[in-house]
């Protein structure tokens, strides 16, 4: 038996290996096997079973061991890998390492533990011969005889301080038994787990929801891939759609696949979901997968779903690819999220390679949000996606109405720049009084996004980065946001030695001060990655919120979406064109979804809520659309524009980064390679640049871009391939092509 192996090993190729005659039965396509590479064991998955035409099989080294009696990606899974190297233009070894949990690539087994437990009672008489010739053996003795369970071994020896051959002599003596029993490290099933469950019982659908739930249960009643667009309007009860197609799946014996986009979604989402399950389904378990948990929490439940033990996954991008068994149903929440894009290789998106998975499985796909990005909803237009809608609220509640505070006019008005306009501040003190809370967003952590001397006109940038440091007040430090660098901030300026400085900018940090002065009674929190650094802290401080132990609620992106807290009837949104004015043909559009986003956290209790917008631009057409929540009327005049110039939807983009430590060497072949494109590739492909990147210089390498638009990217990739291992690339550029990319920095 030969098999031909992906070793994880760092580079890209196929090796084959004969099978020893013990292993056959246990070795099949998907199986993680340990192979000789060179000189060091390396583990592997077993890619194709059969020889290669003219193939010097006796030369081939053996298998040395099969780590699991059960495949650890499953055939579909390989196909997908395979795909992924194709579209996305890397190796299909990084996709595989990609797929699996990094306590699975390094050969991780099943937890267990050891208790002891009594096996018969000594006589009187037995107990004092036992005392006299061994105390120690006699006092473990004792202290077992008076427990009606098994006993954690090492928790009792550590107890009465004694070893572990105390407890072997009694075992050798037949008095005690040592007992082995697996542990599962279960994510969220802690502290936490009892404040985040919410009530288990199905909501009375509303007519909208009725309909969209039977069309669903319809498509999944089919068995075939299919792919659904739910747009939905904040807080229309989309969450309860999902739960109803998951109850439909798990009763015809299919596994479900929930991904959302930021792990701050997680708890929420799985503790509905398992709140939901112990109602209609006892006994079927929610498995948790985001890279946040510990590496044996996440192999314990990759375990559960490889071995089929548990049927459903709930996970941020990478949970998409969960080894799930019989998968009918993959969710793909707040589907718009730049969030599902890996930003290193492979560079997939977790929609795009959600919709691949279902079509290669046979199963039905459904992409929810209030915001779709532009893309999902041209697919719908054009009658690739079938589109589902929810324009009501539940319960008939009404949208928040929602402000907008010309900051030009505030600045006036002040003489300087504040981080709470007069309406944003009265809003917030009204709600403090009424005991109600509320949400202040900006996409900025840290205290100001730069230091700046007001003699000279110095700016403190990063050494190693074109950017300015952000200064961060809670420890008087300067942080480079992209390299990590970080300095102590100086009194005065390096440059001119003036005492003039002054912190341009906000961020989470500032704003957070600016609420302590407004508002001294009231308990905030600041939530962002540098508050949020400790496990599980974003899970007490959501726990606290939900509770009503907090006030007010400062965040990022983090906070922006997908919760749901009925007591937040205030939301403001510090500066509204922190996302409008970068150079991203997409900055409108996300400036609309953060914008509807952010205000769909207001009133989603009994009571109505607001939304206090702050910007310089308050005509702009983003603002506009969103304080109507007009998505049509946003799709219909932005996608007008993109069909003119060009842009995704209507053709794919690829983004080509060269970067290295000589701008000017990294110029000319930039240049040359752009050249050899146009000539050779020029009929598929439209070229623009190449030039600098908007952020030149990252981590002491200088950056520099070229963007293929195409109609065909799986034409594309191969053909810059071939092109690529052709040309005379120096050592020391690198190369990262990114396809389909949302960030464009």
């Amino acid at each position: 038996m030969i098999v031909g192996v992906h070793p994880l090993a760092g580079f890209d190729k196929l090796l084959h290996y004969k099978v020893p005659d013990p292993m056959r039965d246990a070795v099949q396509v998907g199986s993680l096997v340990r192979v000789p590479v060179l000189r060091t064991m390396r583990l592997g998955i077993v890619g194709e079973i059969g020889v290669p035409k003219d193939f010097p099989v006796e030369k081939l080294k053996a298998v040395v061991e099969v780590l699991h009696p059960f495949p650890a990606l499953t055939p579909e899974l390989l196909q997908l890998a395979r795909w992924m190297a194709g579209y996305y233009a890397c190796g299909v070894d990084s996709v595989i390492e990609t797929m699996l949990p990094a306590a699975v690539r390094r050969g991780a087994t099943v937890k267990h533990e050891k208790s002891l437990a009594l096996v018969r009672r000594l006589t009187p008489d037995e107990l004092t011969v036992l005392e006299k010739k061994a105390p120690q053996q006699a006092r473990l003795y004792r202290l077992l005889a008076q427990q009606f369970r098994p006993q954690l071994k090492s928790l009792v020896l550590s107890r009465l301080g004694v070893t572990a051959a105390v407890a072997t002599a009694l075992i050798k003596r037949g008095f005690v038994r040592e007992e082995l029993r697996r542990v599962e490290r279960v994510a969220y099933a802690d502290d936490f787990a009892h404040g985040e469950l919410v009530a288990a019982q199905p909501h009375t659908l509303n007519p909208e929801q009725a309909a969209v739930v039977a069309d669903l249960e319809s498509r999944l009643g089919e068995q075939k891939f299919g792919v659904a667009l739910l747009h939905g309007v904040t807080g229309s009860g989309k969450t309860e759609v999902y739960l109803r197609g998951i109850d439909t799946t798990l009763k015809a014996g299919g596994g479900v696949l929930f991904l959302v986009p930021e792990v701050a979604l997680t708890p929420q989402t799985v503790a509905r979901l398992r709140s939901r399950l112990e109602a209609i389904a006892p006994g079927h378990r929610c498995v948790v997968w985001h890279s946040h948990l510990s590496d044996g929490e996440r192999f314990d439940g990759w375990l559960a779903l490889a071995t089929g033990e548990a049927r459903i996954v709930v996970g941020a991008r990478s949970a998409v690819f969960a080894p799930v068994a019989n998968l009918r149903l993959i969710i793909v929440d707040e589907e718009h999220e730049p969030a599902y894009k890996q930003d290193e290789t492979p560079r997939y998106h977790g929609r795009d390679v959600a919709v691949m998975r279902a079509k290669l499985t046979g199963a039905f796909c459904v992409l929810g949000s209030a915001t779709p990005s532009l893309e999902s909803f041209a697919n719908a237009l054009a009658g690739k996606y079938r589109l589902l809608t929810l324009t009501q609220r539940v319960d008939n509640r009404q949208l928040p109405n929602i402000d907008v505070v010309d900051l030009r006019i505030e600045a006036m008005k002040h003489r300087s720049l504040t981080a709470l306009s007069d309406k944003l501040v009265n809003a917030m003190q009204a709600r403090f009084e009424r005991r109600e809370q509320t949400i202040l967003f900006i996409n900025r952590r840290g205290y100001s996004s730069s230091m700046l001397c007001t003699k000279c006109g110095h700016v403190e940038e990063c050494p190693h980065c074109s950017i300015a440091m952000t200064y961060h007040r809670a420890d008087e430090m300067l942080r480079c946001h992209l390299c990590g660098e970080q300095k102590a901030a100086p009194a005065r300026c390096p440059q001119c030695g003036a005492p003039d400085i002054r912190w341009r900018g906000l961020g989470t940090q500032r704003v957070e001060e600016a609420v302590r002065r407004v508002l001294p009674r009231a308990r905030i929190e600041r939530m962002d990655t540098d508050a949020m650094a400790k496990k599980n802290r974003f899970r007490e401080v959501l726990s606290q919120f939900r509770a009503g132990k907090i006030d007010v609620l400062v965040g990022t992106q983090m906070i922006g979406k997908g919760l749901d807290f009925p007591n937040v009837t205030l939301v403001g949104l510090i500066d509204a064109d922190m996302s409008m004015h970068i150079p991203d043909f997409r900055a409108n559009e996300r400036t609309f979804q953060l914008l509807v986003q952010v205000a769909g956290r207001a009133g989603r209790g009994d009571r109505a809520g607001d939304v206090v917008v702050q910007t310089f631009t308050p005509q702009a057409e983003a603002i506009q659309f969103s304080r109507r929540a007009d998505f049509a009327g946003f799709a219909e005049s932005e996608l007008k524009l993109r069909k003119e110039f060009h842009y995704p939807p209507y053709r794919h983009l690829i983004h080509h980064l060269f970067r290295g430590p000589n701008p000017e060497k990294l110029k000319f072949f930039a240049e040359q390679w752009a050249r050899l494109v146009e000539k050779e590739l020029g009929q598929i492909v439209e070229l623009r640049g190449p030039s600098a990147s908007p952020i030149e210089k990252i981590k002491d390498e200088y950056r520099w871009q070229l963007w293929y638009f195409t109609h065909a990217v799986i034409k594309v990739v191969p053909a810059l391939a071939k092109l690529r291992a052709g040309f005379a690339w120096p050592d020391d550029i690198t190369q990262v092509l990114d396809v389909d990319p949302v960030n464009l920095m």
